[in-house]
C-alpha cells in the first residue's frame, strides 16, 4: 500500500485511527477469530469451518480458544471476529455477548444457498441480505453448499467461490479484508453538528441544487443505484433485537447506498519543495512535496434519502473539514428551516467523502507546482469538483477523458470504512503519478472498490457525469436544454 502520506497525517487530518490495517498482511496479523458454533452443526458446516481454520492458520491467523476470546463476564474480547456457524436460538446469539455494538464483527455461516438468484435485481439482492442480517443479528453472511460458498455483506456485495471449501488465496484476498475493516457510522463526538446553518435560498446553493436534481433524474431508472432499505419492514426476532438494529444504525429509518456530492471551490495554493511549518508532506514520483492544506467543504446527499428522487431543501447537507494547528475537525451543516428531529444523521460515508475532497486539494496543489498551466487546480479553485459513488462498475469506454483509474487491486473493503477513506486518498496520488508519467491531462480519478462499487471524482458536474454513465436514459426536460 502506498506510503505517500503518513499514518500520522491521516489520523491528524481525517481521524483515521493510527492502528488501522491497510495491507492484507497487516490485516492478517491483526485478525483474532473465534469459532462460536450453534448447538447443532451439519457435517458440511463442520467440514467447512475446519477448512476455514486451516486456511487461516496457513496465513498466520490462529483461531482463539473459547477462553482466550472471552472476558471474565463471558463477553467476547473487543476486536474478536466471531465466526458463528449454524442456527441459533435467541438466547445464544453472539450479539448477546458483545460489550458494544462496534467492538466485534459477527459472521453467520449457514448450510444453505444464498437467498438470491441470478435474476435478482440489485435492490432485491440488497433487501434480502439486509433482512437476513437483521434476522440473525450478524454483520456478514456466508452460505455454504456442496459446490460453492458465498459471502454477502451489508453493502449488497456478493462474492461466490466455486469450491466446497475455502482456498487459502480466497480467504486471504477476499474474506480477511471483509473481517477486519468494520463499517461504523460517525460518532457524535467525531464532528460538529451545526443545525439549520445551511442556507438553501442563495443563488450559489440553487445552482448546486440544480446540478443535483439533473443528476438525480438521470440516475432514476438505473437499477445499480440502490436507493433505500427501510428498517421498518424487516423481520426481527423480537422487539429487543429491533432496538439493537436501530442503535447500530444510529436510529436511522433505513439504509441508502451510494451518494452524490459537490465539493465547493477550494483555496488551493501551490505545493513547496522546501519544508515549511504546518505543511503536509506528500511523496509523489520519489519527490517530497510540502502541501498547504486548505479547509474543504462539500454539499452532499443526506444519509437515508432517495438519491433518485431528491428534495434539495431537505436532502442536501454540507460537510467539511476545518483546520487548527495542523489538526482536522469535521463538521456538518443541516438545511435552514428544518427541526432537529427531521434532520439527517451523518452519512456512513462521511469520512470517505472528506478523504476524496482532501485528496482533490492535495493533487491540485502538487499540479500547480509541477504543471502551472494544468486545468484541474483552476477548476477546483473556481468551480469545485463532483463526486459520484454507486454500487456497480462502469464500462471502460464510459470513463471521462482525463480521468485516471485506480484501486482495482486494493483489498475489498466497504466504502464506509477507515480503509476506504485511506485508499481514496492514496489512490488520487497514484492517479496523478500516472497522468504525469504518461504526460497527459489530469481531470479527475475513478476509484474502483473491489466487491463494492465505484467513485468518479473530478471536474465534470454531477449532471455531466450522470449523462456519461446513463446514456440510455436522458429525461425529456434535460434533453431539450
Amino acid at each position: 500500500m502506498s506510503n505517500c502520506i503518513s499514518s500520522g497525517s491521516l489520523h491528524d487530518l481525517l481521524g483515521i485511527p493510527l492502528d488501522t490495517p491497510l495491507s492484507i498482511d497487516e490485516m492478517c496479523a491483526r485478525m483474532k477469530p473465534v469459532i462460536y458454533p450453534a448447538p447443532q452443526l451439519s457435517l458440511r458446516l463442520e467440514q467447512f469451518c475446519h477448512a476455514l481454520v486451516s486456511a487461516m492458520q496457513s496465513l498466520g491467523i490462529t483461531a482463539l480458544s473459547k477462553e482466550e476470546a472471552s472476558e471474565s463476564d463471558g463477553r467476547f474480547v473487543p476486536g474478536t471476529v466471531i465466526l458463528a456457524p449454524g442456527y441459533f436460538p435467541d438466547n445464544l446469539l453472539a450479539i448477546n455477548r458483545v460489550t458494544t455494538l462496534y467492538n466485534n464483527i459477527i459472521v453467520g455461516i449457514y448450510d444453505e444457498p444464498p437467498p438470491l438468484s441470478s435474476e435478482s435485481l440489485p435492490q432485491e439482492r440488497l433487501d434480502a441480505i439486509v433482512g437476513r442480517l437483521a434476522r440473525d443479528m450478524v454483520h456478514i453472511l456466508i452460505f455454504v453448499t456442496d459446490h460453492s460458498w458465498t459471502i454477502c455483506t451489508m453493502n449488497g456485495g456478493v462474492v461466490t467461490f466455486k469450491t466446497p471449501y475455502p482456498a487459502v488465496e480466497d480467504v486471504r484476498g477476499t474474506l480477511v479484508p471483509k473481517l477486519t475493516a468494520q463499517v461504523v457510522p460517525p460518532r457524535a463526538e467525531d464532528l460538529d453538528m451545526e443545525y439549520g446553518t445551511l442556507m438553501t435560498g442563495t443563488p450559489e446553493f440553487e445552482a448546486v441544487a440544480a446540478d443535483f436534481m439533473q443528476c438525480s433524474a438521470l440516475w432514476s431508472n438505473n437499477a445499480s443505484l440502490l436507493t433505500h432499505t427501510s428498517t421498518a419492514g424487516l423481520d426481527y426476532r423480537n422487539a429487543f433485537y429491533k432496538k439493537i438494529v436501530a442503535r447500530y444504525l444510529d436510529h436511522r429509518s433505513g439504509m441508502s447506498y451510494g451518494f452524490f456530492a459537490r465539493q465547493l471551490p477550494v483555496a488551493v495554493r501551490a505545493a513547496l519543495v522546501d519544508q515549511e511549518n504546518e505543511l503536509l508532506p506528500v511523496r509523489i514520483k520519489e519527490r517530497l512535496f510540502f502541501v498547504p492544506v486548505p479547509e474543504i467543504s462539500v454539499i452532499t446527499t443526506r444519509s437515508g434519502c432517495r438519491k433518485n428522487n431528491l428534495d434539495p431543501k431537505k436532502d442536501l447537507v454540507e460537510i467539511g473539514l476545518r483546520l487548527c494547528q495542523g489538526k482536522g475537525r469535521a463538521y456538518m451543516k443541516t438545511p435552514a428551516g428544518l427541526s432537529r428531529e427531521s434532520v439527517a444523521k451523518p452519512s456512513f460515508d462521511t469520512l470517505t467523502i472528506l478523504a476524496h475532497a482532501l485528496g482533490n486539494a492535495l493533487t491540485a496543489s502538487i499540479l500547480m507546482t509541477l504543471r502551472p498551466e494544468a486545468r484541474f487546480p483552476y477548476h477546483l479553485a473556481h468551480s469545485g469538483a463532483s463526486i459520484t459513488h454507486w454500487h456497480d462498475y462502469p464500462d471502460i469506454e464510459q470513463l471521462p477523458k482525463g480521468y485516471h483509474l485506480h484501486g482495482e487491486d486494493n483489498p475489498p473493503v466497504a466504502c464506509s470504512t477507515p480503509q476506504s477513506a485511506a485508499y481514496s486518498l492514496f489512490g488520487k496520488i497514484t492517479a496523478l503519478e500516472r497522468a504525469l508519467d504518461e504526460e497527459v491531462e489530469y481531470c479527475g480519478d475513478v476509484h474502483i472498490e473491489p466487491n463494492h462499487g465505484t467513485n468518479i471524482v473530478g471536474i465534470l458536474s454531477l449532471e455531466e457525469t450522470a449523462k456519461l454513465l446513463n446514456p440510455l436514459f436522458i429525461p425529456e426536460f434535460i434533453a431539450e436544454e
